[in-house]
């Protein structure tokens, strides 16, 4: 697949840095993401209404968990959960260079809201998901390492091998899957304006499936319906909105022994699949509204921005 994005919208040097993921308690899904699946403590504290706490895997790649904090501040976080239940919140990009950012959007047709140069050592900027295709997109320009000391309840004990030789080895985090109505669309965004390369595509099922990446470890498949498919399931999952996040996709040993996750069956998580590869998914119910799709450490496919490798 070859697109053409415009020198004038396309922000050079974009990073997808993280996926949010917004719960009642960081306690909800530390232990998913921690104890069964590796992750670690890499930052986090209490902020202005909410509080991001966020998970390193073992290939970098991750997770923020944001919880509401001191709502009488400012209750974005809380009104959220009560209307949308946890799940998927945004996806963070790093920019070179915020203010170019800014007007590079704007030339590509979106307006960002929530602009705030207020802290110098953190720039933002957001993308309403009616816009960027159903999920908020945040623009950030970094200027300071935020490194603070896990909670002393943070979960120490890690899942064993099940030959009881030892932990199993963190997982690393692969991919975001996000479900779109508009494929061309969201390519114009995500490739054409925030620097993504298209490393692969494929088709299953009646969905079409297009993997993007950055420089960095984490990357993201864009999956739509495809034209005139008799299965109608990213038509009806979506309910009539742009797009949808529908899971995360980690490479992990002995995927069997991770609890709650069963042989995958949906179609989005079976996009995952190698010929021949069995993998297995943790349903958005046991894992706060986000689903888990894990693919066998030895079959995983990685999206760098040099091209797939297996």
């Amino acid at each position: 697949m070859s697109i053409a994005p415009s020198e004038v919208t396309r922000i050079e040097g974009t990073l997808l840095d993280h996926i949010a993921h917004a719960v009642p308690r960081w306690q909800d899904v530390w232990n998913r993401y921690s104890t069964d699946l590796g992750a670690e403590w890499s930052s986090g504290g209490p902020g202005p209404g909410f509080a991001p706490g966020q998970l390193q895997f073992a290939n970098g790649a991750r997770v923020e968990m944001l919880m509401p904090w001191n709502v009488d501040v400012n209750d974005f976080l809380s009104r959220f959960l009560a209307a949308n239940g946890p799940g998927p919140h945004h996806l963070t990009f790093k920019v070179p260079d915020l203010a170019d950012a800014i007007e590079r959007v704007r030339t590509f047709g979106i307006e960002p809201v929530g602009i705030d140069f207020s802290h110098p050592e953190w720039l933002e900027a957001f993308l309403h998901p009616k816009q960027a295709t159903g999920v908020v997109v945040q623009l950030a320009e970094d200027h300071e390492t935020w490194n603070e000391p896990a909670p002393g309840d943070f979960p120490t004990e890690r899942r064993q091998h099940s030959d009881g030789s030892g932990p199993v080895p963190p997982a690393s985090l692969l991919r975001v899957c996000h479900v779109v109505a508009d494929l061309d669309g969201a390519l114009q965004l995500f490739s054409g304006v925030l620097d993504g390369q298209v490393v692969d595509e494929g088709t299953f099922a009646g969905l079409r499936w297009v993997d993007l990446a950055w420089p960095g470890p984490l990357g993201i498949r864009l999956v739509t319906a495809t034209e005139g498919a008799s299965d109608a399931s990213a038509t009806t999952w979506l309910e009539g909105r742009p797009g949808k996040v529908h899971h995360i996709t980690l490479e992990v040993d002995e995927p069997e022994g991770v609890p709650d996750s069963v042989p995958a069956t949906s179609s989005f998580a079976l996009t995952e699949a190698d010929e021949g590869t069995s993998i297995r998914e943790i349903g958005r119910g046991a894992n706060a509204g986000l689903g888990v799709v894990l693919v066998p450490t030895r079959t995983a496919f990685r999206a760098t921005s040099d091209g797939p490798v297996t």
